[in-house]
């Protein structure tokens, strides 16, 4: 029998190695999955490469990851806001390194990463510090620049529901990047609110397919 429903949140992420890449989904708060970030700020991983659209917020998630000192390089596209000072910190005193990368890159990376595409071609970045270094190619009188996919060994996701084979759907602007990045990793690892039968979820709602899920747990009440 399929059950892919893990007992607590330190189980789930338990064999996050030293090392690893981590897409940690969010679009700032909404959908960060807190309560893995927690899980995995006690399991004790550091060297870790993390893929976000941000770079924390206030000291808490993974503005708290990175307190911890557990990342030594973070791919976003937004690490700067009023509140991002742990990052900041880091950053000035040339304790992490940054990647970043235009939002819309950044997606189409990540997907590119989960629909097996070897690189594409964007105008966004082109004549920048962004480009350098990446081949670049004039296509019908218009400059491009190639970039590849990211590739993750764990990514920690937030849904609203899920069930024991690992379909999930999400609640409103928490979606954002949940499904591209359960695409793109090894091992997905959803935090959900709510565990439902199989069969209670709408299959025209089911946003993530349970093949791109190895891990349900969730959240503490």
């Amino acid at each position: 029998m399929i059950n892919k429903i893990y007992p607590s949140l330190e189980a789930a992420v338990a064999d996050v190695h030293d090392g690893a890449t981590v897409m940690i989904g969010g679009f700032g708060n909404a959908g960060m999955p807190a309560e893995l970030i927690d899980a995995l700020i006690a399991q004790g991983a550091k060297e870790l490469t993390i893929v976000n659209n941000n770079a924390g917020n206030g000291d808490t998630g993974l503005a708290a990851l990175l307190k911890a000192r557990r990342v030594k390089k973070i791919i976003c596209s937004f690490p700067r806001q009023t509140d991002s000072w742990v990052f900041d910190g880091l950053y000035r005193s040339g304790d992490i390194e940054l990647e970043l990368t235009p939002q819309g890159n950044l997606a189409e990376r990540i997907r590119a990463a989960g629909a097996g595409i070897g690189g594409f071609f964007t105008p966004t970045g082109y004549g920048t510090l962004l480009a350098e270094g990446k081949e670049t190619r004039l296509i019908n009188g218009r400059h491009y620049v190639l970039e590849s996919p990211i590739h993750a060994d764990f990514a920690l996701i937030k849904a609203h529901r899920g069930d024991r084979w690992g379909n999930l759907v999400y609640r409103k602007t928490a979606r954002n990047f949940g499904p591209i990045m359960a695409s793109a990793a090894k091992v997905t690892i959803a935090q959900v609110s709510e565990v439902v039968e199989l069969g209670e979820l709408d299959p025209e709602n089911i946003v993530t397919p349970g093949i791109f899920v190895k891990r349900i747990v969730k959240e503490a009440a």
